[in-house]
């Protein structure tokens, strides 16, 4: 009887995985002449499209790549050259292996390729090194500039924000920013506290993008819609008056358990609740300031 109820879950599992699988659709939205968005299951993918190069960020999970690869030919005939990883979450990265193998060369911070080659612990749950093949083959430590198809891009390292091996990418000509999970457009950010992420690289990755950009800068969030920059302050606001509420607590003495009890805290920003909601964020943001 136990055997029997066993494959019986270990079926509905697996056919909910392939089933998930098939209902995924990757749509295509285009930004500029040469830059799309693509989204499907998992953080938003870039794709810079000219004469040089065909220029990818992220790569979303490995069972989706030939969705992925359909929706490009849609879009070119010529392969992806360069691919760059925003962070080492799967999500981002977990189609790396399949892209090497279409001939992407893979680029990301340091950071990325040291995560991605040990077992790590992300929410709770040990996740196995990657295979050599899904391992980026050029980092960086701090930044990166390529110079394809008539555009200057900036591939930036911004310190400890979701984790500590995040980059943003600046097409300097196009005036489009890909920030991966810096950003979670309307929603709270997942920071990834086991990876080195901290509230306070957040806001420092906001305010750099917030810098770099004008009315006119289309930002592609790691999750969410296409954004701009007034919705970024926006963001970056509510984290900055967050975490000064939490400070506040945290000076005057209150513990984890009090503040992740504390709806009066977030309560102004309901409507950024989701997958992290109200109580996650708050305990997010007092382990980031209560960490050394």
């Amino acid at each position: 009887m136990k055997t029997s109820t066993f494959l019986l879950l270990l079926f509905t599992v697996t056919f909910s995985i392939h089933s998930q699988n098939r209902e995924v659709k990757i749509a295509s939205e285009k930004i500029t002449e040469n830059i799309y968005m693509l989204k499907g299951q998992g953080g938003n993918i870039g794709l810079f499209v000219g004469e040089d190069a065909v220029f990818m960020i992220d790569d979303q999970f490995a069972p989706l790549t030939p969705k992925i690869l359909n929706a490009i030919k849609k879009i070119t005939s010529q392969p992806v050259q360069y691919l760059v990883n925003s962070h080492w979450h799967g999500d981002h990265t977990g189609g790396n292996k399949n892209m090497q193998k279409e001939g992407a060369i893979i680029v990301a911070h340091d950071n990325v390729r040291k995560r991605m080659s040990t077992d790590t612990t992300i929410r709770g749950r040990i996740k196995k090194a990657s295979p050599k093949e899904a391992l980026p083959i050029i980092t960086f430590s701090d930044n990166l500039m390529l110079h394809i198809n008539n555009d200057d891009v900036l591939v930036s390292h911004v310190h400890n924000a979701h984790t500590d091996g995040d980059a943003i990418i600046y097409f300097t000509a196009n005036n489009v920013v890909h920030m991966g999970d810096t950003y979670f457009q309307g929603k709270f950010p997942y920071i990834d506290l086991n990876s080195g992420g901290n509230v306070n690289g957040f806001i420092a990755a906001a305010e750099k993008v917030i810098l770099l950009a004008d009315n006119h800068t289309k930002i592609i969030p790691g999750h969410g819609n296409l954004s701009n920059r007034e919705e970024l302050i926006a963001y970056k606001n509510m984290l900055v008056d967050l975490r000064e509420k939490i400070q506040l607590e945290i000076d005057k003495g209150k513990t984890l358990e009090e503040v992740k009890a504390n709806n009066e805290i977030t309560k102004k920003y309901s409507a950024f609740s989701g997958w992290i909601n109200e109580e996650k964020i708050r305990v997010a943001i007092y382990s980031s300031l209560v960490t050394k």
